[in-house]
């Protein structure tokens, strides 16, 4: 059975190997088993709140999820107060499991936390909806969705 800390440790060493200015990365699969495992990790999802809206959002334990969105809607401009609304939902030893919709915004977000004393900041790959396929869907190729995880949609 894999544990919480054999999960942190995969997702450290991806961090090494793909030299990540951060923490590391994780599959949406082993985002939600740590999520389930430990009560105290949170996902931060970075998109904005339309997008939550719209789209849909993660289905976990409400004191475990945060939305700090990374731009704002609408426009896209970033988010002054990113780092000032992280700190009201989040302790900086918390271990933080960055989510987007198609994992970019999230990296970038746990860069800037890594870089402001979040040590234990996550991206995690794939993403809410994933990549898009041919035909410009997403849901369909990867992503925390696509992976049969909960979610609740809009």
């Amino acid at each position: 059975m894999t544990t919480s800390a054999d999960i942190l440790v995969t997702a450290h060493a991806r961090g090494v190997a793909n030299q990540l200015p951060y923490a590391g990365a994780v599959t949406p699969q082993e985002a939600y088993a740590l999520l389930q495992d430990n009560p105290k990790v949170k996902l931060v999802d970075v998109r904005t709140n339309a997008e939550r809206d719209w789209i849909g959002r993660v289905n976990v334990a409400p004191e475990q999820q945060v939305a700090v969105q990374w731009n704002l809607y609408p426009g896209g401009t970033p988010n002054p107060d990113f780092l000032s609304q992280l700190a009201q939902v989040a302790e900086k030893d918390t271990v933080l499991l960055f989510l987007c919709r198609g994992a970019v915004r999230s990296r970038h977000a746990a860069k800037l936390a890594t870089e402001n004393g979040y040590a234990h900041s996550f991206d995690v790959l794939e993403g809410f909806e994933g990549e898009k396929d041919a035909e410009g869907h997403r849901k369909t190729v990867n992503g925390w969705c696509k992976a049969g995880l909960p979610w609740i949609g809009a």
